[in-house]
């Protein structure tokens, strides 16, 4: 379907965790983090995988201990070429220990790290194995002087504290870094990062933190984040849920679609339900959507139970079922086919497949043709 907004992305500085950009011209990332104890090298992996799965793009991972350091070099060479961020806290030791077990950016705040001694050392070791830092600044956990200074945590106070972090990279002459500026209240949030994105050119890591669990979690993720993407304010998001990471990676791409951002995967279209529905709606969109987990291929497809909207959403999607009697199939705008309820589900996954695979051997075939040129 054609975007009626066009979204002039901020101008910022591109940075590389591991094989992804963030920054610049490169899409914007989808990350998650990872919720099992690091330790648990098993459970850690097969997590990664499961949003890798998913489309995610980079996952962090905690590494609160020196034990943990250790797992994460163990985990890092499972899971090969996805980016890792290793999430740090306190104890530079760990920062430095997870540079050199593969990390590919380090997650820090430099206020909580100590003395500048220590806060060199981590800069030092990042710099030596070419990895980027991630400020990150938490309407939680702001300084005791700020908390002073302003009476609560507000847009000002976040992004003052995010500027003494800038200061102190800056000062070891360290630019490869992105920053983030997180609350659980998103008018708060999105004022935060406003203000920020006008005094640098870092990228800007996006999110609602302590968003809450799956439903509301994803309405205040949606409403805030898609506040700042359509700003063209964002280089790389993730949504904090109580809730499996791998739902967090599927709301994040359903953002980016909903914008679009980026598109993945089927774009299903599909009505509310009422009375005038010929077929279950909601059975079958429930049933199609877990159908298409495994499908990354970019795809409009509607699903629409009568012919009052039917028809019209049904001609500006790939494919399209309007409900009658028997319910009408479109591809490419016109009706193609009739069919039955009980072969709906069925008739519509494989049209979707066949479709897939026809884009994809085209594909293979332009890029055979470009080179033998």
């Amino acid at each position: 379907m054609t975007a009626h907004h066009k979204i002039e992305r901020r101008k910022s500085r591109q940075i590389r965790v591991g094989r992804v950009a963030v920054g610049g011209d490169a899409p914007v990332s989808v990350q998650t983090m990872t919720n099992t104890d690091t330790e648990d090298v098993a459970a850690t992996v097969a997590q990664i995988q499961a949003a890798q799965k998913a489309g995610v793009d980079i996952v962090r991972v905690s590494v609160p201990t020196l034990a943990a350091a250790r797992a994460f070099k163990e985990i890092k060479k499972q899971v090969g070429y996805m980016p890792l961020v290793a999430d740090i806290h306190f104890n530079y030791k760990c920062g430095i220990a997870a540079a050199e077990a593969g990390a590919d950016c380090l997650r820090i705040n430099p206020g909580n790290i100590g003395s500048e001694a220590k806060i060199a050392e981590v800069i030092a070791c990042a710099r030596h194995h070419g990895i980027p830092i991630r400020i990150g600044v938490n309407a939680g956990s702001l300084e005791a002087d700020l908390q002073e200074k302003y009476g609560e945590p507000n847009a000002d106070a976040l992004v003052e504290s995010a500027l003494r972090h800038v200061e102190i990279l800056q000062r070891h002459n360290f630019d490869d870094f992105k920053v983030s500026l997180k609350a659980s209240e998103i008018f708060l949030t999105v004022a935060a990062y406003r203000k920020l994105a006008k005094l640098i050119d870092q990228p800007l890591h996006l999110g609602i933190t302590e968003a809450g669990g799956l439903r509301s979690g994803a309405v205040k993720s949606s409403i805030g984040l898609g506040m700042l993407l359509a700003d063209g304010i964002g280089d790389t998001i993730r949504i904090s849920l109580a809730a499996d990471p791998i739902e967090e990676v599927k709301v994040g791409w359903d953002i980016l679609k909903s914008l679009h951002v980026r598109n993945r995967g089927i774009n299903l279209v599909a009505c509310p339900s009422c009375s005038r529905q010929n077929f279950d709606v909601v059975k079958v969109v429930a049933e199609l959507e877990r159908r298409f987990e495994d499908i990354d291929e970019p795809l409009d497809l509607a699903v629409i139970g009568c012919v009052v909207n039917g028809p019209g959403e049904s001609r500006e999607a790939a494919i399209g079922v309007a409900g009658g009697y028997p319910n009408s199939v479109y591809i490419d705008g016109k009706i193609q086919q009739k069919v039955h309820n009980d072969q709906l589900v069925e008739r519509l996954d494989t049209l979707v497949r066949e479709r897939i695979a026809a884009t994809r051997a085209a594909r293979a075939a332009a890029a055979t043709e470009a080179k033998s040129e």
